[in-house]
């Protein structure tokens, strides 16, 4: 076949790479000049590292260099894929630069006609494609609220920027800098730019648990999360035999005192009753969003005096103060200075280039991604997605996900009527709404339930890891390296 893959990050690499494997023609468009998603030069912003240990965060044929540190930096994650797509020699597949702007289904519904612009040139002519792989990302669309005032401190002065936008630390050098939120972005961008900016205030209307990358200073988190032992400390969907089982049954309270302890040394470690940041609820309410790891140097920062933080308070409107300076007036009635206004608050879930009609049958009533296995919608076809499941582990995530298309393509997954398909996603998106109290990022927030949703693609194509291999992996980090042979079983299967 013929494929448009849309997006060059993980996803849309591993796509690339898997599917040529299995013989097809593979196109890979993407409007940032260099490879990589979130990782490209021209999206990352200052301070951005990993928030997996080098090990998980890699390809299951290509680890991380050696000489890279426990937890990348953006730059380094983004050379390691440009290593990938040598080693894979997709380079000729790639059309970087170049904006996908609209795809429409043929009239006979039987293929695709893609419509791109390269950077600097008008749009093109459509060309026709068999298939086309959505890996464009649930995290390229940041959200960016729509402030009142913002048109009058944008006149004196003041900006407003996604954290996504922040790509070097000059622009908030002597500046007064309001960050909104309080998720792995918007505490990395006030760690990192706190040194340089004439004040740093994190608007947080609600604090998450942050988990410390080594609990008490020693035991590295993959020890803890990293693991099957560590994803089973969090109910499934579903709760499997064995050791699920018993956590959540008659080993119930083990389990509470163990995410218990891990809450405690995070308390601890980081002052957090000092500082006044504990958050409220329980360390198991991590997981509800998104599993986010504490970012080095900001609770020192806080108790510094760097960094200060608002909790449970919201702007309520962007202004001037009576000098003229920009300023943020928060919802407790106090206004601080806010030369810079930096959000991150989030990501737009949705495909720009498919027309109204197009994505909403790929939405459910509430707006949800209606995806089988995260994959493959109900009612477009000729269309898969890579990358709509937030993982702790995305590229082991996405080479799955591209191994299952790859049989879908060749009809080898057999799959549940399309009734039964729907039934099982509405329950599932259902179940995620439930258990993120709304947080489910329109159907495709999966943490931290990476490793379930991996074993369930594996299991529609009978390519499960040996026994004892996933015993191993309860106790010890997922080794992508364990996953390297399934592509070549599944091409001797196919013939």
């Amino acid at each position: 076949m013929k494929i448009a893959v849309v997006g060059a990050g993980f996803a849309g690499l591993a796509s690339a790479k898997v599917l040529r494997e299995f013989g097809h023609d593979v196109t890979v468009l993407d409007k940032a000049p260099d490879v990589g998603g979130v990782w490209s030069a021209s999206r990352r912003y200052s301070g951005l590292t990993t928030q997996n240990n080098k090990g998980s965060y890699a390809f299951s044929d290509l680890p991380m260099p050696k000489d890279y540190p426990e937890w990348p930096s953006g730059q380094q994650v983004q050379a390691y894929l440009e290593r990938y797509v040598d080693l894979h020699d997709l380079r000729g597949a790639l059309r970087l630069s170049t904006e996908v702007v609209r795809a429409e289904l043929t009239p006979a519904e039987d293929g695709w006609l893609v419509t791109a612009r390269r950077a600097g040139e008008p749009v093109g002519e459509p060309e026709r494609f068999d298939h086309v792989v959505v890996a464009n990302g649930i995290f390229s669309d940041p959200v960016i609220p729509r402030f009142e005032g913002l048109a009058q401190l944008l006149r004196a002065g003041g900006k407003v920027v996604a954290s996504s936008q922040l790509t070097s630390l000059e622009d908030a050098r002597g500046k007064h800098v309001v960050v909104v939120g309080y998720g792995k972005s918007a505490c990395d961008v006030a760690a990192e730019i706190a040194p340089v900016a004439a004040s740093t205030q994190v608007v947080a209307r609600h604090l998450l648990w942050k988990l410390p990358k080594r609990l008490g200073n020693v035991l590295n988190y993959k020890y803890l999360l990293l693991t099957r032992m560590g994803e089973g400390l969090f109910r499934y969907e579903t709760v499997s035999g064995g050791m699920e089982k018993f956590l959540h049954g008659p080993g119930n309270g083990v389990r509470r005192s163990m995410l218990a302890s891990v809450g405690a040394v995070s308390v601890k470690q980081f002052r957090l009753r000092e500082l006044g940041l504990v958050p409220r609820g329980e360390f198991a309410d991590i997981a509800r969003s998104t599993v986010s790891l504490a970012t080095d140097g900001f609770f020192e920062q806080v108790a510094a005096g760097a960094i200060d933080v608002r909790r449970e308070a919201e702007i309520e409107r962007l202004g001037v103060d009576d000098g003229g300076a920009p300023v943020a007036v928060l919802d407790d009635g106090t206004t601080v200075r806010a030369d810079l206004v930096v959000c991150g608050t989030g990501f737009h879930q949705r495909v720009p280039f498919l027309d109204d009609d197009l994505q909403a049958r790929l939405l459910d009533d509430r707006g949800n991604f209606q995806l089988y296995r995260q994959v493959l919608p109900h009612d477009v076809p000729h269309l898969t997605f890579a990358g709509y499941n937030s993982s702790l582990f995305s590229p082991l995530s996405a080479e799955v996900a591209a191994l299952w298309t790859a049989a879908h393509l060749a009809d080898a997954v057999d799959l549940p009527s399309v009734d039964e398909r729907r039934r099982l996603v509405a329950d599932r998106v259902d179940w995620m709404e439930k258990r993120t109290e709304g947080k489910h990022a329109r159907g495709t927030n999966v943490i931290p339930f990476s490793l379930h949703q991996i074993d369930e693609m594996l299991a529609d194509l009978d390519l499960q890891l040996p026994a004892a291999t996933r015993a191993g992996q309860w106790l010890l980090p997922v080794d992508p390296k364990a996953y390297r042979h399934l592509p070549g079983r599944l091409r001797a299967r196919l013939g």
